[in-house]
């Protein structure tokens, strides 16, 4: 039963998997959706990242396949020095430059690891966070929303399995769909 909600799930919430899609990108589909059912039920509050009400300059966009181009997070408009908090509890498992940019990035219980980025750190990696604490500040220099200000905000259940971050403030639909029986 649980396998047949995915399928219809998928067919709703990732309508680019269709039926020309390959077996592994399927694959990768089933589990970004038992990822995202898992934390649609209750459990760990998460809250966006910047104050409400928030403005996706670009959306999530995943990619075909793990190697290939997208966008694996969301574009939120913001401006230099605005606070960015934590969306959830959890630990700081990295705060510091990569590419150029600061980057913070929290593993939260559930198993989902959100980023912050160009983000002018106020944490350390280690420490303990609560939700909604301060992680630091928003800095210029995300070249994808130039020449407006933005936090690239992402979230991930391990290397290869993004999720769109504005599903875990925003939640989503269930819309039960036809289905004949057959197999995907």
């Amino acid at each position: 039963m649980l396998h047949r909600l995915l399928i219809v799930l998928l067919a709703v919430a990732l309508p680019s998997a269709g039926p020309t899609a390959s077996g592994a990108l399927l694959d990768a589909s089933v589990e970004r959706s038992r990822a995202v059912a898992a934390h649609a039920a209750p459990g760990p509050a998460y809250s966006a990242p910047l104050p409400l009400p928030v403005e996706v300059l670009t959306p999530f966009d995943p990619p075909d396949q793990p190697w290939g181009s997208g966008h694996r997070g969301v574009d939120l408009a913001g401006r230099v020095g605005a606070p960015v908090r934590a969306a959830a509890a959890g630990e700081v498992v990295y705060a510091g430059t990569l590419a150029g940019r600061g980057v913070v990035s929290v593993q939260h219980a559930d198993g989902i690891r959100t980023t912050y980025e160009p983000v002018e750190s106020a944490v350390s990696a280690g420490a303990q966070v609560t939700a909604g604490q301060v992680l630091g500040t928003v800095a210029a220099g995300h070249a994808s929303c130039a020449p407006a200000v933005c936090l690239h905000w992402g979230a991930r259940t391990g290397p290869d399995v993004y999720l769109d971050p504005m599903l875990l403030v925003t939640g989503w639909r269930v819309r039960l769909l036809p289905w004949d029986g057959a197999p995907p």
